[in-house]
């Protein structure tokens, strides 16, 4: 067997948090126990604080310098967009790939750019997983061709834009009928709304861009899923593509598609069949 035969059938696992989205992903992982498949650190801020779930092997670790050495295979970012910067680097060097959950990181285009040069220099990769959105891989077929135009529409129930600043545009208490209360571009949705419109910069990145992506994003008292509607158009035709997510049970900002898709991630990476 090859060394990289070898290194297919195992994927060794740091985790970057361990909040709602992290703690989904272990749970499932615990539960479908694919073959190869450990977590054996995660970094949190204080390893000190007893946090439920952490697979009891797995190494607390605290700072990117703690990767030096755990010969990690996947570092899998669900920290937030600060988190990004702060462990991208060192992560590309330490392990074949990162993994980047809090995609309105890259609304930051040096930070972009500059892991995108580290990883060019390791011969790590940078991977985007498909997130709330589920799959656009047709999105991104479709952009090999020009593309018109592409517009995502993001609609949540008033409590999950609760503690962003949509309340401080619309009265999310006393809302009655759907209201598109912002309208711009994927990276204006991203960096004003990182939690709630994080996946905008999916579909901008499998697409025609940041500045070129439309978004608007709604409040609907008549919600009750997080509800994502795709449109694009160009050389290839006509693109349409609507998902209706079930909220994260401990975290209603995010969608339970989105842990959903790092597991899918996972498992494909060691996958004899991949789909």
């Amino acid at each position: 067997m090859s060394a990289f035969e070898k290194r297919q059938r195992r994927l060794r696992i740091c985790m970057v948090g361990w909040g709602a989205i992290a703690g989904r992903v272990g749970d499932l992982l615990d539960e479908r126990e694919p073959e190869g498949v450990e977590i054996v650190a995660v970094a949190v801020r204080d390893a000190g604080r007893e946090r439920d779930g952490i697979p009891s092997s797995a190494r607390l670790i605290s700072g990117p310098e703690d990767l030096a050495g755990l010969d990690i295979d996947m570092v899998i970012e669900a920290a937030g967009r600060p988190a990004v910067a702060i462990w991208g680097e060192a992560a590309l060097r330490h392990a074949a790939s990162f993994v980047v959950s809090s995609t309105s990181a890259f609304c930051d285009d040096a930070l972009l750019d500059r892991l995108v040069a580290v990883a060019k220099e390791t011969g790590s990769r940078i991977l985007v997983p498909s997130g709330a959105l589920g799959d656009l891989g047709a999105l991104a077929a479709a952009a090999v061709l020009p593309l018109d135009e592409v517009t995502h529409t993001i609609v949540k129930p008033p409590r999950a834009w609760q503690g962003t600043k949509a309340a401080e545009i619309v009265d999310l208490d006393g809302l009655e009928e759907r209201t598109e209360f912002f309208s711009g571009t994927a990276r204006e949705a991203a960096s004003a709304f990182p939690q709630n419109a994080n996946v905008a910069i999916i579909s901008a990145l499998s697409g025609i861009g940041l500045d070129r992506t439309r978004v608007a994003l709604v409040a609907d008292p008549a919600a009750t899923l997080n509800v994502h509607e795709v449109h694009a158009s160009g050389a290839f035709g006509k693109l349409s593509l609507k998902l209706e997510n079930e909220a994260l049970k401990t975290n209603p900002k995010s969608s339970e598609m989105t842990a959903l898709s790092l597991v899918r991630l996972i498992e494909n990476t060691v996958a004899p069949l991949v789909r």
